[in-house]
C-alpha cells in the first residue's frame, strides 16, 4: 500500500546527476514545483573525503547489471550512486563534440546521424561553460569547433605533462591544455584547484564542477526538493492519452510510492533509464513505454579506450595535477577513416595524476610484477611514471543493447542486462592508437613502455534521439516520440559517441531540453 498518496508536482526528475541537476535548477527558477528522486544516499561536500577507498563509495551501488560482450561497459565503475550521481566522481575533462560527430551515417555510412547539428548545440555549450566555469586555452585547441573562449586560463602543465608534450612535438603532433571544468582561479564563489589529484574522490573543496557546487544549490534555493533512497521502478502512463501521469518508486524500506507530475524527466544513468522504460508496461505499451518500435535499449555504446604507460629517467612528479590529465591531442579526430581497416576518431589525454594503488593506481598497470620485484617498481614509478589514455569512438550498433534480465532486484523489479561487443574496425582503430601512444612516449624519452587491456570508458545510447519513432526513442529535444510529456536527458540520448568525454555535452543537451520543456508547459 502506498505510504504517500496523490502527491502532485509540476515536474518529477529521476536522478540528481549532471543532467538532472541542470533541469531541476532551470525549472525551479522558472517557478515550477520540482521533485528529484535519487536512488542513492544523501551527500554533500562535507561528506567527501580524498581517498581511494572513499572514491569507491560513489560508484554504482544499486541493483546489479548483468554484462556480456567482448568489450563490456563497466557499469559499476562508470555509474554513480547518491546525490550528484556519476558527476561526483567524474574527472571534469570537458571538450566539445566536433561537427563531424553529428552526421556520421550520412558522411561515412556508419553509426547514426543526430537530429541536430553542432551549431544547434553551440550556444548551450557557451552558456554552460560560463555558468559552470572551464579552464582552458581555446586558441591552442586548433581542433576545437566554434565557440566562446573559456572563462578561465588553463590549468598549469606540470613536469609529467611537459615531458610527454615533447614526445608529441617530436612526432609532429600538436597538444593543448585539456579543457577542464576545474577552477584554475577562484570562480563563482568557488576556490581554485590544489592540484593534488583526488578528482575521483569528488573534490571536497569544490574546485571541480560537480552538481553539489553547480546546479543543485541553485535548484534547492529556488524550492526544488530531493528525495534520497528513492528507487524509481516505472513511469506511469496516463490512460487514454499520449502522456504519462507520474512515477512509482520504492523507498529504503521497500514501500512503493506514487508521485504524480505534469512532466517527467528520466535523468538516471544510461542503463537505468532504459531499464525503467522497459519495465513500464501498459496496455498500449506492452514492450515498455516509448518502445512500440523496439528502440529502447538499442545502440548502447561506449568509448573504446586504452592506457599506455612509461617510465622515464627524469622525475615526472606523476602525483601532481588533475586525474583527467594535463595535455590533449586530437590530431586523430578529423579523419574517421585515416586507417584503412579502422574506423573512428580518437583523442589522447596525457599527464594524468595517479596514485600508487587501487584500480587506477600504477601498481595495477603491471600485474606481471609481484613478490620481491614489486617494491622496487613502486619506488621507481612513484617518481618516474608517465601515462596517457586513448579515448576512441564506438560504432553505434542496434545489437549492442540493454534488455531486462529474468533476475530481479530486492524490490521485485527485473534487473538490466547490457551487451556490448567491439567491432573489428573499432578494434583496429584502438590498436593503431596504442602503437602511436607508445611511440610518443618513446620519443619523449621513455626507457620502457607498456599498455593495459582495452576497456569501455563512459557509456552512451540506449534511448537515442532521432527524427522519428521508427529509428529512435526521443526527438532532438529528448522528448519521447510516443509520449508528449516524458523526456530523457543524459548520455543515453547520444546517437553516436564521438571521441570526447561526454559530460560537457550532457549539460548542453539538458539545458536545451529544459528550455523546450518550459515552453511546452507554458
Amino acid at each position: 500500500m502506498d505510504r504517500i498518496k496523490q502527491e502532485k508536482y509540476d515536474l518529477v526528475i529521476v536522478g540528481s546527476g549532471a543532467s538532472g541537476s541542470i533541469v531541476a535548477a532551470k525549472a525551479a527558477a522558472a517557478g515550477k514545483k520540482v521533485l528529484i528522486l535519487e536512488a542513492g544516499p544523501k551527500r554533500g561536500l562535507d561528506d567527501l573525503t580524498s581517498s581511494q577507498i572513499w572514491a569507491r563509495r560513489q560508484k554504482w551501488n544499486g541493483a546489479p547489471v548483468e554484462e556480456a560482450g567482448s568489450l563490456q561497459i563497466a557499469h559499476a565503475f562508470n555509474a554513480g550512486y547518491g546525490t550528484g550521481g556519476s558527476a561526483i566522481h567524474h574527472y571534469a575533462v570537458w571538450p566539445r563534440l566536433h561537427e563531424n560527430d553529428f552526421n556520421v551515417k550520412s558522411t561515412y555510412g556508419k553509426s547514426l546521424d543526430w537530429p541536430i547539428e553542432y551549431k544547434d548545440l553551440q550556444p548551450f555549450y557557451d552558456q554552460v561553460q560560463s555558468e559552470v566555469g572551464i579552464s582552458g586555452d581555446a586558441k591552442a585547441e586548433k581542433w576545437r569547433p566554434a565557440g566562446a573562449d573559456y572563462p578561465m586560463p588553463p590549468m598549469p602543465i606540470f613536469t609529467q605533462g611537459n615531458i610527454i608534450a615533447k614526445g608529441f612535438e617530436k612526432m609532429g603532433m600538436s597538444t593543448s591544455p585539456i579543457p577542464l571544468a576545474i577552477n584554475s582561479q577562484p570562480y563563482n564563489d568557488r576556490q581554485s584547484c590544489l592540484y593534488d589529484g583526488w578528482c575521483d574522490a569528488g573534490c571536497p573543496i569544490g574546485a571541480l564542477a560537480n552538481p553539489l557546487v553547480t546546479y543543485l544549490p541553485k535548484a534547492f534555493s529556488d524550492g526544488a526538493e530531493i528525495r534520497n533512497h528513492a528507487t524509481v521502478s516505472r513511469v506511469l502512463e496516463d490512460s487514454g492519452k499520449r502522456k504519462v501521469s507520474g512515477v512509482e518508486y520504492y523507498d529504503a524500506e521497500g514501500i512503493a510510492h506514487t508521485v504524480l507530475a505534469e512532466q517527467v524527466v528520466l535523468a538516471a544513468f544510461v542503463v537505468q533509464n532504459a531499464r525503467i522504460l522497459l519495465n513500464s508496461i501498459s496496455a498500449r505499451h506492452a514492450n515498455g513505454l516509448a518502445n512500440n518500435n523496439d528502440m529502447v535499449g538499442r545502440y548502447l555504446t561506449t568509448h573504446p579506450s586504452n592506457y599506455v604507460f612509461a617510465l622515464f629517467e627524469e622525475e615526472t612528479q606523476p602525483f601532481i595535477g588533475a586525474t583527467g590529465g594535463q595535455i590533449m591531442c586530437q590530431d586523430g579526430y578529423a579523419d574517421k577513416r585515416a586507417i584503412k581497416e579502422a574506423f573512428g576518431s580518437y583523442q589522447w589525454l596525457a599527464g594524468l595524476a595517479v596514485k600508487p594503488n587501487d584500480l587506477l593506481g600504477f601498481a595495477n598497470t603491471r600485474p606481471d610484477i609481484f613478490g620481491d620485484a614489486l617494491a622496487p617498481f613502486l619506488k621507481r614509478a612513484a617518481k618516474h611514471f608517465g601515462s596517457m589514455v586513448c579515448v576512441g569512438e564506438d560504432i553505434s550498433d542496434p545489437e549492442n543493447r540493454i534488455t531486462l534480465s529474468d533476475s530481479k532486484d530486492k524490490f521485485g523489479v527485473p534487473i538490466a542486462k547490457a551487451v556490448h561487443n567491439l567491432s573489428a574496425e573499432s578494434k583496429a582503430m584502438l590498436e593503431n592508437a596504442v602503437e602511436e601512444g607508445k611511440a610518443v612516449l618513446t620519443a619523449a624519452g621513455a626507457t620502457e613502455t607498456w599498455s593495459a587491456a582495452p576497456f569501455g570508458m563512459h557509456h552512451v545510447g540506449g534511448t537515442v534521439m532521432g527524427t522519428k519513432a521508427e529509428n529512435s526513442v526521443t526527438d532532438g529535444f529528448g522528448r519521447c516520440h510516443e509520449l508528449d510529456n516524458l523526456y530523457v536527458v543524459g548520455p543515453g540520448v547520444f546517437p553516436t559517441t564521438g571521441a570526447v568525454n561526454p559530460t560537457f555535452t550532457i549539460h548542453a543537451l539538458a539545458l536545451r531540453t529544459v528550455e523546450e520543456m518550459l515552453k511546452a508547459a507554458a
